[in-house]
This record gives C-alpha cells, sequence and structure tokens, in this order.
C-alpha cells in the first residue's frame, strides 16, 4: 500500500472524529469530561463499547491464537455472559443509585478512606498496563504494516497516536468517547466481514462450504475437559465470569460509559445488549481464525513453529492481510487496527484520567479553574505513563492477549475480592492492614502457581483471578474489626 493512500485514510479517519469531537463538545460544563452529562443513549453506549471491550489486541490475538489453542477460548465467551448478568443486576444497580462517576467511592463508603485508596490504586496499576500492551500491539501492527516503509521511528507512531487521541478527547472527554466509539465498533464488525468474505472469495467457497469448513476442521474443539491444561473448560469458564466481573464490572473505562445513562433500568439494557454483541463479535473472530490457517494451508503459506507450536500467533491475521488479501483488505485492516486502538485506549485514558482525578486530587470539590488545569495535568500525566510502558514492553512478543489476562488476575483479583467482601458481608476492616491484604494475596497468588507448575504440572491458567480473589477474601477476614 502506497504512502499515499495510507496518509488519506488515516487523515480521513481522524478527520471524522474531529467533527464528531467539535459536535458533541457543545453544551459541555466541568464535569462532562468525567460523567458526560448523564445523558448518553443506553444503545449507543452499548455498541461503542464493542471497540472498548475488544481492542486491537482481541482482533489479532483471538483469530491467531486459534492455531495453537483451537477455539477453546469460547469456553471463556460463555464465563463472560454469566458475568455480565452479574454486572447487570448487582453492580450497575449500585452503582447507578449512589451516582458515583468513580466506581471506587464505593470501597470509600462501604470500607474507609484507605481501602478507598487501595482500590483505586489497583485499577490505575491495571488498567494502565492493560492499556498501554493494547497500544503495544496496536502500534507494532501499524509500525510493520506502514509506517517502517516510511521509515518513521516507532516512538514516534507512539507519540502521534497518543496526540491523536488527545486531541479529540481533551474537551468533552466520555461524551465525545461515547459517539467515537459507536462509530469505531461498526469499522471494527466490518474490517472481520470483509476479511471473512476475502478468505472466501478467494478459497472459491459457497457460504455452507464455509460453515461446513469452521465446523469439521481440525481446530474446531470448543471444549477442554483435561483438568491439568490451562484451557480446560472450568477453568476458562470460571475465569471468563470473573475476569468480565472484575475487567468490565469494576473497572472505570467500561462502567463509566454505563453510568452516563441517565435511567438505571437503560443502565442495564446496556449492559445486556452490550453482552450479546461482545459475545457475536469474539465468535467471528474465532470463525475467522481457523479460515485464516486455512488460507495459509490452501496457499502453501509456512508459518514458522517450534516445538510444534505455532510462533508469534499474534503476526499471523497482519501477515496474511497485508500480503495476500489485496488492497482492499489492506485498506480494511489499517481502518481497523486504527478503530480498534482509538476506540479501546481513549476509553482507558479518560477512565485513568477520572479515577485519578477523582480518588486522589478530590477534583469534585475544586473550584472551576482548578478543575481544567487538574484534568489537564492528569490527562497529560496518564499520556506520559501510556508512552513509558509501551516502550518498556517493545522488544515483547507471543500472544498478548495472554499476557494481558494473567496481569489482569494478578491486578484486579484483590478489587474483585475487596467488592465480594464489601457486596456480601457486613464486615469492618482494619484498614491499616487492607493495603498488605491486598498485595500478599497477589504475591501469594503467584507463588502458588509457580509451585503448582513445578509440583503437579498444573496452571492455574486464567483462575488466578480466583484464587487472588479467595485469598484477598480470606486475608479481609482475618484483619476485620472485631466486636
Amino acid at each position: 500500500m502506497s504512502a499515499t493512500i495510507i496518509f488519506f485514510v488515516i487523515l480521513a479517519y481522524f478527520s471524522v472524529l474531529i467533527v464528531i469531537a467539535r459536535l458533541t463538545s457543545r453544551q459541555t460544563n466541568d464535569n462532562t469530561f468525567f460523567d458526560g452529562n448523564r445523558e448518553s443513549p443506553w444503545f449507543l453506549v452499548a455498541f461503542g463499547m464493542i471497540g472498548s471491550g475488544i481492542s486491537a489486541v482481541s482482533l489479532v490475538s483471538i483469530p491467531g491464537n486459534v492455531g495453537n489453542n483451537n477455539l477453546y477460548y469460547f469456553q471463556f465467551i460463555l464465563g463472560t455472559i454469566a458475568g455480565y448478568v452479574f454486572i447487570a443486576f448487582i453492580l450497575t444497580p449500585l452503582f447507578h443509585q449512589l451516582k458515583l462517576v468513580s466506581i471506587y467511592t464505593y470501597l470509600k463508603i462501604r470500607f474507609g478512606n484507605i481501602t478507598y485508596k487501595t482500590g483505586s490504586i489497583f485499577f490505575l496499576v491495571s488498567q494502565s498496563f492493560g492499556a498501554a500492551l493494547r497500544l503495544l500491539l496496536s502500534v507494532k501492527i501499524l509500525q510493520y504494516a506502514f509506517f517502517d516503509t516510511l521509515h518513521i521511528p516507532y516512538y514516534v507512531t507512539i507519540s502521534v497516536v497518543l496526540l491523536l487521541i488527545w486531541l479529540y478527547t481533551n474537551k468533552s472527554g466520555i461524551k465525545t468517547i461515547v459517539w467515537t466509539d459507536a462509530l469505531q465498533s461498526l469499522f471494527l464488525i466490518l474490517v472481520i466481514l470483509i476479511s471473512i468474505f476475502t478468505i472466501k472469495k478467494s478459497l472459491g467457497f459457497s457460504i455452507s462450504e464455509l460453515t461446513s469448513t469452521i465446523i469439521h476442521h481440525r481446530y474446531a474443539k470448543l471444549f477442554d475437559w483435561n483438568i491439568q491444561s490451562g484451557s480446560n473448560f472450568y477453568k476458562q469458564f470460571i475465569s471468563g465470569l470473573l475476569i468480565t466481573i472484575a475487567l468490565v464490572g469494576l473497572d472505570q473505562s467500561m462502567m463509566q460509559k454505563t453510568l452516563t445513562v441517565k435511567k438505571m433500568k437503560d443502565a442495564r439494557k446496556n449492559v445486556f445488549v452490550f453482552s450479546f454483541f461482545i459475545a457475536f463479535a469474539q465468535t467471528l473472530f474465532l470463525g475467522l481464525g481457523i479460515l485464516i490457517y486455512v488460507y495459509a494451508e490452501k496457499n502453501g503459506i509456512n508459518l514458522p513453529t517450534e516445538n510444534g507450536k505455532f510462533i508469534n500467533t499474534d503476526s499471523v491475521y497482519p501477515l496474511l492481510t497485508l500480503n495476500y488479501f489485496g488492497q482492499i483488505g489492506a485498506i480494511a485492516f489499517l481502518i481497523g487496527v486504527i478503530a480498534s486502538t482509538f476506540a479501546s485506549v481513549d476509553s482507558c485514558i479518560a477512565a485513568l484520567t477520572t479515577a485519578f482525578s477523582y480518588d486522589f486530587m478530590d477534583i469534585e470539590n475544586q473550584a472551576h479553574v482548578k478543575k481544567n488545569k487538574i484534568k489537564n495535568s492528569v490527562l497529560l500525566g496518564v499520556n506520559v505513563v501510556m508512552f513509558v510502558i509501551v516502550m518498556a514492553f517493545w522488544n515483547s512478543q507471543g500472544a498478548i492477549i495472554n499476557t494481558i489476562f494473567k496481569i489482569a488476575g494478578y491486578t484486579y483479583g484483590p478489587l474483585l475480592g475487596l467488592y465480594m467482601i464489601g457486596l456480601f458481608s457486613k464486615i469492618k476492616l482494619k484498614e491499616t492492614f487492607v493495603p498488605f491484604a491486598c498485595i500478599g494475596a497477589a504475591l501469594l497468588t503467584y507463588l502458588l502457581n509457580e509451585y503448582f507448575i513445578e509440583a503437579f504440572n498444573f496452571d492455574f491458567g486464567f483462575m488466578n483471578i480466583l484464587v487472588n480473589a479467595l485469598l484477598t477474601m480470606l486475608f479481609l477476614a482475618i484483619i476485620k474489626e472485631r466486636k
């Protein structure tokens, strides 16, 4: 693809986002950046959350991972559906009734200030790494596919992406993001459909032949019953349930959009509809995953392997799209990467800015001029942190989606434990010890997982979030106040 085409695609795409930002920035006030004036249409929020929930990581990692892990990710998807039911009936009504902006304020109401700050810090660490790793993969794809040929250094690409996101979100924040993410979600779904039909046309398949190929392929294994495997059904399902509760229900970037919906019943509908959208999109990714390996086999494309496993599966989909799917496929992929990057990272940056501003800078009680200064300073700081983390992880390899979920198990586990104790018990805590309980649970989870792998060849896999949450709850029970 020529540099001219790349430039005009990016320019056209970004121009649309700027127009939307200008339109949504009218009638703003001090809180618009954080709560969108609580007037977002629920259906628009639900559809827009596809982009936030998928990101470029899912775009390439889920299809690529099929080569080594079959369709076992579907077990995880089933667990996520159960997680969304919990979010819709437990967390959404609670947060909406309390009219929270930062959802971690609940911990202050329930336990006190130290627990509140501890929960927020765990989110800030989790989201910083999660968002940065998503951005990392996106920039790697853009760099490999387009900007290396223009001799643009990768640190310039990272800076430009962050600058573009800042330009269309810095004024209206979450209000703009609700609308831009809806557009970006649409582009993301279209990219997947274009890729599927490109493969269908290239291989000369009919719709029925395409479906039959997916269903009967050797990778089309949905369930893994091997209890020692990291992709065992029970591990994946329970992990999907808990990770969804933690990474969506207890995640500021996801719930912040839901809380911009005015009525609670509409906010609940938003969660249900979004769960359908995200499950459908991820299932499409799995089907695409089989098709890209079928395409490689049929066309004699050798993919590097080691010990019977494909190496760097995140590169398979970009490799085929950019070199074999023609110019339309390459342009669609470019738009998909940009859409998924902006849709996931902009929400994360807004959430990090919101959480730090409310939880540590007390922005809610500041004067108008100081509010803007705080918001702008925190927003700048968040962007700098994103840049530093991406640079630090630039040489990492493998399926980044697995890395994100593993990190989330250690960082969101304590959050999950705190909220479960808060929601389903009446105990009070000796708050001085809460940070030690949360950090200790995360460290012990890591050590236990290493021990079980070495001693029993048993990998917790994504289940480390369950172990972490249970240990956190145990430690919190130990430090409860005695009557």
